[in-house]
């Protein structure tokens, strides 16, 4: 095929983009989510026996909300509407609900009513629904990227199904690209498309689970490509290669494989700078790797992970902070959540540093695993019925609110472990404090035992 046709077939065929041509038409076409569509699940026997129900679909951008939506309404042959929560008011609502009467009376049709962002109507909205979806009147289908359970009101969630939808894998997100690439129908299979591999797996990456932002992409670096072949070569393959892709797109493909050696150099790179105090080096390695498609959320784990294992009690508020960035970064996404993250770099590289609980951890992992299930003492055991007391459950035990300071000297571990120590706090940061209170309780148990 003459490439330089392509456009104009296209726009003889269609304007729309590639990711709404390539929307699957039946569930043998969808891509992923098999929790929620396979056999087995409630949308399966659902479209089945013909039985579509009222639900919400709750899932990040580019999961397959609307085109879900959509196969319902098709396979069911049902009067469909696509309603937007941006767009529409309480006017837009009434009309579509005196359609829907008239669908019922003079057709005999059933209404899919799907609304797109339902997390932006507001409770008068939302409520306008109320009745028509527990008569049955509409089959409401909302979908939200958002929290259905602050933003949906409790009466609408109470009369429809909840269905949790996932980002795409990169496995779905190679499929789905692949399929556009072959497709001569919809997609770009009436051209010689080449992906190599490097490109391929980058154009995975920035979709970030978001088939919409990857047949996009797709789109883009294939019409830049198109119109950049010179008209003698038509007929040729068309190559699309990680410097062209990063070239259309306006990134910097910078070189990384989420699966290999650059990697882990770069985590690794992070998580010492980070040890290191070093927070110009932790902020520069996190926008590396941002910048090359990593998962924001894997950097943010490895961040949680830090401050448990590199900070500990040193500053109690480190794992907090990591924490909250990271639900930031949910709340925001790019490019204003990554500030979030930023800033936990910083605090993390900054604060002070005790591996003190992670080397105690090890050494109980160890005591667990050589000592096997040791029995519990007996005064630390629950006792709630008088034969269990009768067993000695619970006697002698000390109620330490009871004595001065809230302390008495008394033994927890099994008795083939009394006396070992396992967390030996540092001098730096809050474990000082720490140190100082532990001291002065072992010095007191130490003395008491003594003195038995």
């Amino acid at each position: 095929m003459d490439l330089f046709e392509y456009h104009a077939q296209k726009s003889a065929r269609s304007s729309s983009p590639l990711a709404d041509r390539m929307r699957p038409k039946n569930l043998d076409e969808f891509v992923g989510q098999m929790h929620a569509v396979g056999k087995g699940t409630l949308i399966y026997h659902a479209i089945e026996k013909d039985r579509i129900f009222s639900m919400i679909l709750w899932g990040p951008p580019g999961c397959g909300k609307t085109t879900l939506a959509r196969i319902l309404a098709g396979e069911t042959l049902c009067h469909f509407v696509h309603f937007s929560a941006v767009l529409s008011g309480i006017k837009d609502i009434r009309s579509v609900i005196e359609d829907a009467k008239n669908q019922q009376k003079l057709f005999r049709k059933r209404t899919v009513l799907f609304v797109d962002e339902i997390h932006r109507f507001n409770k008068a909205q939302q409520d306008a629904f109320l009745h028509h979806v527990e008569s049955g009147l509409i089959t409401l289908i909302g979908a939200t990227t958002e929290n259905p359970s602050f933003e949906v009101i409790p009466p609408l969630m109470s009369r429809c199904r909840l269905i949790t939808l996932k980002a795409l894998s990169s496995d779905d997100i190679a499929v789905i690209i692949k399929n556009a690439q072959k497709d001569k129908e919809r997609g770009l299979g009436n051209i010689n498309l080449i992906i190599e591999k490097d490109a391929l797996s980058y154009l995975i990456r920035i979709a970030d689970g978001d088939a919409r932002a990857a047949l996009n992409g797709l789109e883009t670096v294939a019409y830049l490509v198109i119109n950049g072949i010179d008209a003698s070569k038509t007929g040729s393959p068309v190559h699309i290669t990680l410097q062209v892709l990063g070239n259309a797109l306006e990134k910097k493909a910078l070189l990384y494989d989420k699966s290999g050696e650059e990697h882990f150099n770069l985590i690794s790179a992070f998580h010492k700078s980070l040890r290191g105090s070093d927070p110009d080096a932790a902020v520069y390695w996190l926008r590396r790797m941002l910048s090359a498609g990593e998962d924001p959320f894997y950097i943010a784990r490895r961040m949680v992970r830090f401050a448990s294992e590199d900070i500990g009690n040193a500053d109690p508020n480190a794992l907090g902070l990591a924490l909250n960035a990271m639900e930031a970064f949910k709340f925001l996404g790019h490019p204003e959540g990554e500030l979030a993250l930023a800033q936990a770099a910083v605090y993390l590289a900054t604060a002070p540093k005790s591996n003190s609980i992670y080397k105690a951890y090890g050494k109980i992992k160890e005591a667990v695993d050589g000592y096997g299930a040791l029995p519990v003492p007996l005064h630390i055991r629950n006792a709630p019925t008088e034969l269990m007391k009768g067993l000695g459950y619970g006697n002698d035990y000390k109620y330490a609110h009871d004595y001065k300071d809230a302390y008495v000297p008394q033994d927890y571990l099994p008795e083939k472990l009394e006396g070992r120590l396992f967390y030996a706090p540092t001098d730096r940061g809050y474990e000082k404090t720490i140190k100082q209170w532990l001291n002065g309780w072992r010095n007191l148990k130490k003395n008491a035992k003594t003195q038995t």
